[in-house]
């Protein structure tokens, strides 16, 4: 990645940021602290890194990608708007009963391969894909996010037990640690760490990177197509909130709408943040 598009990528992240917000402002609902958190990992895997094609959003060649915590779709769909699958327009119907643009994703939406919510059932479904692929001879790849709170799920763990025993080396998964949960932090709550040393053991090759440094994504995402054998486990220390000051770290923006001064508040610093990266 050079530094111009190691620049384009960083202003696409701030307007996707600021469109995540938007969708949820008017909905008066949704997820806007974990969509944050995830935005540089969706930025460089549809803008830099998989290989798909707004015009054949089906292609039996494409790289496929689930959102396995699939609450955080003002993120997702943010992406997939900017990226040509959908009018950018379109956002404004999110979670509305006249639009398609539901509070989780579904595969009647372009872009979208896999209908998730039930946190456990998305990286599952996303394995299977992979393991699909190897015994079809195809050469997509496969790319997942999980959350961190999401790992709780016993089904995760079966998911990683089969995705080594198989081999899935065309498989990448990240974990958005962001360290929060709907009930406060996830070390709390149901402590998880060390996943590296988890994921390793289970037979996962494993890779820990700053969640928000996009150079740091790109090279986890090269290295993980370099390796062979092993499905790859991404561990991306993130920032609940990112972008927005009194998001930032606070488990109190999970499921919860700003209201219209905290909106405008967070929609200020989200263009300031725009402007700068465009040189303004």
């Amino acid at each position: 990645m050079d530094r111009e598009e190691y620049a384009k990528l960083k202003l696409i992240a701030a307007k996707a940021r600021l469109r995540a917000l938007e969708q949820v402002y008017t909905a008066a609902s949704g997820h806007i602290g974990g969509s944050l958190s995830c935005m540089d990992i969706l930025t460089v895997l549809y803008f830099h890194t998989m290989r798909v094609d707004p015009a054949d959003p089906k292609s039996p060649d494409r790289d496929r990608f689930v959102l396995s915590k699939g609450h955080c779709t003002p993120a997702l769909y943010a992406i997939l708007a900017m990226r040509g699958f959908f009018p950018v327009d379109e956002l404004k119907t999110f979670r509305s009963i006249n639009g398609r643009l539901s509070g989780h994703p579904v595969t009647n939406i372009p872009g979208v391969d896999a209908c998730t919510g039930s946190l456990g059932q998305g990286i599952s479904m996303a394995a299977g894909m992979a393991l699909a692929g190897k015994m079809d001879g195809k050469d997509y790849r496969v790319y997942a996010i999980l959350g961190d709170g999401e790992i709780e799920e016993g089904q995760v763990w079966e998911m990683a037990m089969s995705a080594a025993k198989y081999k899935l080396d065309n498989f990448c998964a990240f974990v958005d640690v962001n360290g929060l949960q709907i009930d406060g932090p996830t070390a709390v709550v149901m402590p998880s760490e060390p996943l590296d040393e988890k994921f390793r053991a289970f037979g996962w090759n494993v890779i820990v990177i700053d969640g928000h440094d996009l150079e740091a994504i790109d090279k986890a995402l090269n290295d993980a197509a370099a390796c062979k054998g092993k499905p790859t486990m991404i561990i991306a220390k993130t920032v609940k909130g990112k972008g927005v000051s009194y998001m930032e770290n606070n488990f109190k923006w999970h499921g919860v709408a700003p209201k219209t001064d905290e909106f405008n508040v967070a929609r200020a610093e989200l263009e300031a943040q725009i402007a700068e990266l465009e040189g303004k």
